[in-house]
């Protein structure tokens, strides 16, 4: 078992990504998990990422504010409580329409 501090998270770097900040919990160069790499992210009004694909899968679990996903040309708004899941390859783009910060909890696949 590990217990990770949120104090103890590495800030990172996401490609494609705009007005916001991400910490790093699990998996990559933090360990603990082989399969998987599990952070959170606030994204400021505005803030984004992509459009863009990428082969692993993803998971965004909204703990705070709205997260507009575009898809296909389709949009959704996930708000607090909502989860939303990206396919791999699946284009997307995430951006925060709203007036306050968007915290998400992030999981995605880990690289083979």
């Amino acid at each position: 078992m590990i217990v990770r501090k949120l104090n103890e998270a590495k800030a990172y770097e996401a490609p494609n990504h705009r007005k916001y900040e991400s910490l790093r919990i699990f998996g990559a160069e933090m360990g603990g998990s082989q399969t998987l790499v599990f952070g959170i992210s606030h994204f400021q009004p505005g803030g984004g990422a992509g459009p863009d694909a990428s082969p692993p899968e993803k998971i965004y679990h909204i703990l705070d504010g709205e997260l507009t996903v575009i898809v296909g040309g389709k949009e959704e708004v996930a708000r607090k409580g909502d989860t939303v899941f990206i396919a791999p390859n699946e284009n997307r783009e995430i951006v925060n329409r709203g007036s306050g910060v968007c915290t998400l909890l992030v999981a995605v696949a880990a690289p083979k």
